[in-house]
């Protein structure tokens, strides 16, 4: 590890004693900080409130927290203002003394009138977000990151009628999508070339099968943090992470929605969210979700039911801090995963849209999955700030899974069904501390704390049932969905699932992380010096094996204007890696090398943005899927090393009074770099399965803001994805590319005080649109497909 250090520091280390002089010189002597919180009518922090000395042109906008900092504040007097949406601006006069802490904390009044309550609404669920959450543990706006981080917000979520993380977040993002998915079960996300890790609130959920996809009934917004995020989030892909940010309680006083929701396919849906103050005070607030849906499908016999359960208490404990417990039950009866699935020895497409392998009176699959999280949030001062958090997740599956057993050229199939009765229990516990002060003219933004976090996971996947006999196979051209000419399986149950000859997954890790932001003339230039320190340990069912490694990170950001922000980034990654190999050897973490140029503006006043970026990733030792697998059989191979390299844009916000635009685009180039044995068909220069060269996606929103049609909204956007790759390695260069996807839809929508009614259709041009991939070691083509041309009608009330 001290090789490393000074592998990487030391040149930094030397650049900052040649460089700190001269900006010492560069500044101009006798100024200050000044520093505070800001509090909403209610008593709760105020976020993304504007903080400035107009005569001197310096601002700030608060974080999650209420808290600003300005530094390189000329000594003397000043007028401090503060403003807001909603609230009334407070001036007040501060004495800034050189070197030295002013603190001006602000307690905003509410104005009065029923404008006050429009513009809230519109101030948060614009498509645009300045600020992250507190569980990413970065203390600054979007825009001084040196790091491509996209905020979903929730509006963007209600206008697309998104119902869960599976239906279709990815395409919000540039670069996003989702590949393999076993119905609604959970959702995979690639982007720069490999799978984006899972999180919630902060913590790594991500498992082979998991996590269960997140219902937005849940969710507040959606993180996408691009590129390496090892290193602040806690083993993290070097492609990148989203992660879920559930509904906090606001402490805005009594809020509330009910909402119902119908559409094609039998879908039944409804939702009730509360928020508000169980006394008086606002010391103790909640929030509390819950929901319920009935939802068929285009294809016969599949269905996904599921209800959800998720309060929250939000404790004040005095000024300084806040502990907050949430829990999380999401209940599923759903089809078989399989049931997604279309089969061929004749290519992809080649079946009818609404093709199955599930026959109705099969065992449906139960899913119950619990989550628990407790958050202490302490401000020790006007400069430092605790953050604590403990996690727990219980998952529980209980069903099976149905796949081919043989696919014969003249097309009829042999299903067979393997038990699928998994188990999975989660625990984590972060600690971290934020800290901005100031030392002589640099600014000190300063992240450092302790990860740690046990998986363990169990499952059957060794009872297997053939549904039908040899002369009796499966025709997909007359499809039989009665029961199976070998009756339905019958599955050991009853044994403990420890006795049954489990898949077995355990991990263990602990991680130490420090980062110093140093921040040069008044901010503007701002410089970022990381280092992580991560322990694992592993067991899939035979010898544990343990692994550390120590990773650096080197940023630079630097703020070319008040709008305008260029950043260049370099980071290392260390994930450990699950799966089983054919020669029982052990699976070694994955390491990764990013390099990122990129330039963050905004545009007329911050009310939209863009976010132009580059980059190129190394991966060593990333494990795939085993493409000789047998349908039971989850083998992994180990590739050599792959080199990933794009182009990705963002543009997002309001342009025009009633006018939102969301815009990506992203070019995505991904190869074998050194090849692997394990896939002798593999050679440098091989694409990378798994994404599209190109990648473009829009959705344009406009309201009517005047006229006898106040209100009225229409919507429209799509999803063209060029020169894209079946999900996995197939061997075979000539079948691996899969057509051009294009997906167009449309939204019509009026809004008055406080109702909103939505009407989406999806697939406007009804077009057969499918991912897919070549099983190589049984010579059949799988595929999945979209549902064809559907309607989603909602009806919203806030009270």
């Amino acid at each position: 590890m001290t090789a490393a250090i000074r592998r990487y520091f030391t040149p930094a280390i030397l650049l900052l004693s040649l460089v700190i002089p001269l900006l010492t010189t560069a500044q101009q002597q006798g100024t200050g900080t000044v520093t505070g919180i800001i509090l909403n009518p209610a008593g709760n922090p105020a976020v993304a409130v504007t903080v400035a000395i107009p005569a001197l042109n310096k601002g700030a906008v608060t974080n999650d927290d209420g808290h600003f900092l300005l530094s390189g504040v000329p000594a003397g007097n000043h007028q401090l203002r503060v403003s807001g949406v909603g609230v009334k601006q407070e001036e007040r006069k501060i004495n800034i003394r050189s070197g030295k802490t002013t603190v001006a904390d602000f307690a905003l009044q509410p104005m009065t009138g029923e404008l006050l309550e429009i513009a809230v609404t519109e101030k948060k669920n614009r498509y645009k977000s300045d600020i992250p959450s507190s569980s990413l543990r970065l203390n600054e706006p979007l825009k001084e990151i040196p790091q491509n981080v996209q905020i979903v917000t929730s509006r963007v979520l209600a206008d697309q009628q998104i119902l869960s993380m599976a239906d279709g977040v990815q395409k919000l993002v540039s670069g996003a999508t989702r590949v393999e998915h076993w119905a609604d079960l959970y959702t995979r996300v690639n982007t720069r070339g490999s799978r984006a890790s899972a999180f919630r609130n902060g913590v790594n959920v991500t498992s082979s099968w998991g996590p269960l996809s997140e219902d937005m009934s849940m969710t507040d917004h959606i993180e996408f943090v691009k590129g390496p995020a090892g290193f602040m989030m806690s083993n993290g892909e070097p492609a990148g992470i989203y992660n879920v940010v559930t509904k906090k309680p606001t402490g805005t006083g009594f809020n509330g929605e009910a909402s119902f929701t119908m559409g094609s396919f039998d879908l039944y849906r409804a939702s009730l969210d509360l928020d508000g103050k169980l006394e008086k005070t606002g010391k103790l607030l909640y929030r509390l979700n819950v929901m319920g849906q009935q939802k068929n499908s285009f294809r016969p016999n599949e269905y996904n039911n599921r209800y959800l359960l998720a309060p929250v208490i939000t404790y004040k404990i005095n000024d300084q801090t806040t502990l907050t417990a949430e829990y999380t039950y999401q209940h599923v009866k759903m089809s078989d995963p399989g049931s997604a699935y279309s089969f061929s020895t004749a290519g992809y497409g080649v079946l009818p849209r609404d093709f199955t392998l599930v026959s109705s009176g099969l065992t449906p699959t139960n899913i119950d999955d619990h989550s628990a999280f407790v958050n202490l949030q302490h401000q020790i001062s006007s400069q430092w700030k605790l953050t604590a958090q403990v996690a727990y997740f219980d998952y529980a599956q209980r069903g099976a899974n149905i796949w081919p057993d043989a696919v014969h050229p003249d097309g009829t199939i042999r299903r067979g069904m393997g038990s699928w009765d998994a188990r999975s229990q989660y625990k984590f516990a972060q600690a971290y501390v934020n800290g901005d002060v100031q030392t002589g003219i640099v600014r000190h933004r300063i992240l450092g704390g302790l990860d740690m976090g046990t998986k363990n996971f169990m499952a059957d996947f060794n009872q297997y049932f053939l549904l039908d006999s040899v002369g009796g196979e499966f025709d997909p051209r007359h499809p039989n969905y009665g029961p199976p000419n070998n009756g339905y399986p019958v599955w050991d149950w009853n044994t403990p699932l420890n006795q049954r000859g489990t898949n077995i997954n355990d991990q263990s890790y602990t991680g130490l992380y420090i980062q110093d932001e140093l921040g040069f003339f008044d901010n503007r230039v701002r410089l970022t010096l990381a280092g992580r320190y991560t322990y694992v340990k592993q067991n899939e069912g035979g010898p544990t094996y343990d692994a550390k490694k120590f990773t650096p990170r080197l940023g630079l950001s630097v703020s070319i204007d008040k709008q305008t922000a260029a950043y260049a980034l370099y980071d290392q990654s260390f994930i450990p890696q699950t799966g089983f190999l054919r020669d029982s050897s052990q699976i070694k973490p994955q390491t990764g090398n990013n390099l990122e140029l990129g330039i963050k503006r905004d545009w007329m006043d911050s009310k939209w943005s863009t976010t132009l970026s580059v980059y190129r990733i190394i991966r060593k030792g990333e494990l795939r899927s085993d493409p000789n697998n047998q349908p039971t059989e989850k083998f992994s191979v180990v590739l050599g090393q792959t080199k990933t390299q794009g182009i990705e844009f963002d543009m997002k916000g309001e342009l025009l009074p009633g006018l939102n635009l969301l815009i990506n685009y992203a070019y995505t180039d991904a190869k074998i770099d050194q090849a692997t044995k394990a896939i002798p068909e593999l050679k440098v220069g091989d694409r990378v399965p798994g994404y599209a060269t190109h990648n473009a996606n829009a959705w344009l929103s406009y309201k009517l803001e005047k006229s006898a049609l106040k209100g009225l909204g229409f919507a429209g956007g799509f999803s063209y994805l060029k020169n894209r790759d079946s999900w996995t390695w197939t061997g075979h260069d000539d079948i691996a590319g899969l057509p051009d996807y294009f997906r167009l839809d449309g939204s019509l929508f009026w809004e008055k005080g406080k109702m909103r009614i939505t009407a989406n259709i999806y697939n406007i041009l009804d077009k057969y649109l499918y991912t897919g991939t070549y099983e190589d070691w049984a010579k059949f083509y799988s595929w999945q497909t979209e549902a064809g041309r559907n309607l989603r009608f909602n009806i919203a009330y806030r009270f």
